[in-house]
């Protein structure tokens, strides 16, 4: 379930076990939510274990400002874009880069693994390969890690309960980051100033702090991070967009769509349409109760 259905409860405190529940006729599902260790807080945002029983279910995956590893200790499932025909293609664990296209997951009724959250510059350094070759992809793990994909899924399933299983990913995350070179110090600058801004510093005045052309800027952050900072900043307010939209609903909207950068709400909605496939309101309609993401149905 690449980044963007499920949401880690922002008031929830750093290292602190979340667990949502629920059962109904739409299905039953359990996520639990931790952050990754402090050490690790510039690389990986947290995980989330999830476990779920009952009804086929699709959900939309939103663009959001994260690199999603996906391992699975279960069934497959599926993804397909938005607007693509057919069933789209089965993937067990794999890693999804930036995008700024709706995705759609759909399992057979049984799924249960973790999502790790990562920073798309932990994912640079994670991984040890241009996020330019990420963006907009769904890759399988073992094409990214090898025979090594396999073993971690069989020492996750191995480990007893969520947190013996976060405590490892802890350690072989730091193991991979301590691996590979770090993103550069430009690239990081710039990365820190939009994701502390919500996308909302112009890139303008990223250049003129970096002292650099927009064409160097571009083309490092597009290799470190996987898309042009200018996207990249569009995708980060409509991720602060829809996280305001979780906690207050549409009412607000139009204050909403000032405090997030946008020129007036029709400029909101448009970006919406484009990122979500659907308006502010049909989007709040579609949210699945209990932590469960956002219906595909």
């Amino acid at each position: 379930m690449p980044a963007g259905s499920l949401r880690y409860p922002e008031n929830v405190s750093a290292g602190t076990i979340h667990v949502d529940r629920h059962e109904s006729d739409a299905g039953s599902w359990e996520m639990t939510w931790r952050s990754a260790a402090p050490h690790l807080q510039d690389h990986v945002r947290r995980y989330c274990g999830y476990v779920e029983d009952g009804r086929p279910l699709r959900r939309r995956e939103l663009p959001s400002g994260d690199v999603t590893l996906i391992v699975s200790l279960g069934p497959t499932i599926r993804l397909r874009g938005l607007e693509q025909d057919g069933p789209g293609e089965r993937h067990a664990s794999f890693v999804a880069g930036l995008d700024d296209a709706v995705t759609v997951t759909e399992h057979d009724g049984v799924q249960h693994g973790i999502e790790v959250n990562l920073t798309p510059l932990g994912a640079f350094q994670a991984f040890g390969l241009p996020m330019s070759e990420l963006a907009r992809r769904v890759v399988p793990l073992e094409d990214l890690l090898g025979t090594e994909a396999g073993r971690l899924a069989e020492r996750l399933d191995d480990a007893r309960g969520w947190e013996a299983r976060f405590e490892l990913l802890d350690a072989v995350l730091a193991a991979r980051v301590a691996e590979h070179r770090p993103a550069s110090p430009d690239v990081a600058w710039a990365w820190r100033r939009l994701a502390e801004t919500d996308g909302r510093i112009p890139i303008g005045a990223l250049t003129e702090e970096l002292r650099c052309s927009r064409r160097h800027l571009t083309s490092r952050f597009r290799e470190q991070v996987g898309m042009p900072p200018k996207s990249f900043a569009r995708i980060l307010r409509f991720d602060r967009v829809v996280r305001r939209l979780r906690g207050e609903g549409s009412a607000r909207l139009a204050e909403i769509a000032h405090e997030c950068g946008y020129y007036d709400q029709a400029h909101l909605n448009r970006d919406f349409r484009e990122l979500a496939g659907s308006t502010p309101t049909e989007f709040l309609a579609r949210l699945l109760p209990d932590g469960g993401g956002v219906s595909g149905a």
